[in-house]
């Protein structure tokens, strides 16, 4: 470990990191790698995720819209979205129409009920490149979704020790994905700060997720706070608890030009709308 040290998980992303390990054991006995590099193979080239949110202006900001139907501290995000008809590529579509940079899929299943097939759905329906949001504890999940389509991978600083993001990162790389390296508290952001951008710049992004994994509650002020400690703010995304055109005009006057949002969003009976307004148009 370098000169800081990472704390272990809170219990909610422990018990979904447990969880986790025995989904990934499962799956990896059920699909040989030679499978998966075969898919990786066939793919398309990946779509540039990184530049489709670097590239804004100084009042602008690049919005990474995100596909979420539920929550460990909020079930479902609404009644509709537990129905089987569920339809991401009509919200990617929204999102679209509405200013989106980019979109984030929940591929999660048992806590967010999310499902891989979704990225080939929502990339089906619009042109903008997916970060596949989910919890990657091990490179082999990298090939499983570069193969099912993914243009970007979520890493989480908590979940993963040293070595295994240093692996990651390399391969993300070599496969030709963005990595959204995501961090919750000032320890950890000192800990990953070194490998931002490793291997390549051009590939790596990084987090800074206002959700207090304790409380689940969120506060845009934590941001603000940490951003002093990153040097390089044009590839810094500010994740959770934005929910204003004001967030937005705040997280600017700090040099924070992109962010994920989306329980906001989803908590919109038409997410496009709610996306709109949020970027400064007219309210629905």
């Amino acid at each position: 470990m370098g000169a800081m040290e990472k704390h272990d998980p809170p219990p909610v992303l422990a018990e979904i990191l447990s969880r986790k390990h025995e989904e990934v054991e499962r799956a990896k006995s059920e699909i040989p790698f030679s499978q998966l590099e075969a898919m990786v193979a066939q793919a398309d080239p990946p779509r540039n995720f990184f530049r489709a949110v670097t590239r804004r202006g100084s009042n602008e900001t690049a919005v990474i819209a995100e596909i979420k139907r539920r929550s460990p501290s909020a079930g479902w995000i609404r009644p509709e979205y537990a129905k089987d008809d569920f339809d991401p590529g009509a919200v990617a579509r929204a999102y679209a129409d509405a200013g989106a940079s980019a979109i984030s899929c929940l591929t999660d299943e048992p806590f967010f009920g999310g499902h891989l097939s979704f990225i080939d759905r929502v990339k089906e329906s619009v042109g903008l490149p997916v970060l596949r949001k989910d919890f990657l504890i091990d490179p082999w999940q990298l090939w499983q979704s570069r193969a099912a389509g993914a243009d970007a991978v979520l890493l989480i600083a908590e979940a993963l020790n040293e070595s295994t993001l240093v692996d990651m990162l390399i391969l993300a790389q070599q496969l030709r994905m963005t990595v959204l390296l995501e961090v919750h508290s000032t320890d950890n952001l000192l800990w990953v700060r070194p490998h931002v951008g490793f291997p390549h710049p051009t590939y790596c992004l990084l987090g800074i997720n206002n959700r207090d994994l304790s409380t689940m509650t969120t506060d845009l002020n934590h941001t603000m706070r940490l951003v002093d400690l990153v040097e390089d703010r044009t590839v810094l995304v500010s994740e959770s608890g934005i929910r204003s055109p004001h967030d937005l005009a705040r997280l600017r006057s700090a040099g924070v030009h992109i962010v994920l949002v989306g329980e906001h969003l989803m908590r919109h009976e038409r997410p496009g709308e709610a996306l709109g307004t949020l970027l400064g148009g007219p309210q629905p």
